[in-house]
C-alpha cells in the first residue's frame, strides 16, 4: 500500500535516513491499527500521539517537540 510519495528532480539530493524513518513510522501506525500517530521527526521508542477526539485541535498541547 502506498501511503506517501516524494518526487525530487535530479539536482535535489535524497536523505535515505529520513525515508527509512518515515517507513518505520508508517509501520508503527499500521501495527497499532491507527490508534497511534507519529509526530514529525518520530523514531521508534519516541513518544506517540493517541488518536481520538480529544486530540483534535490540541496536538500542540500534547506534543512538545
Amino acid at each position: 500500500m502506498i501511503q506517501a510519495c516524494e518526487i525530487l528532480t535530479p539536482p535535489v539530493g535524497r536523505h535515505v535516513d529520513e525515508t527509512l524513518r518515515q517507513i518505520r513510522a508508517f509501520q508503527h501506525v499500521r501495527s497499532t491499527g491507527g490508534a497511534e500517530a507519529t509526530p514529525s521527526g518520530w523514531h521508534p521508542g519516541d513518544p506517540v500521539l493517541k488518536v481520538g477526539p480529544d486530540l483534535v485541535g490540541k496536538v500542540w498541547t500534547v506534543w512538545k517537540p
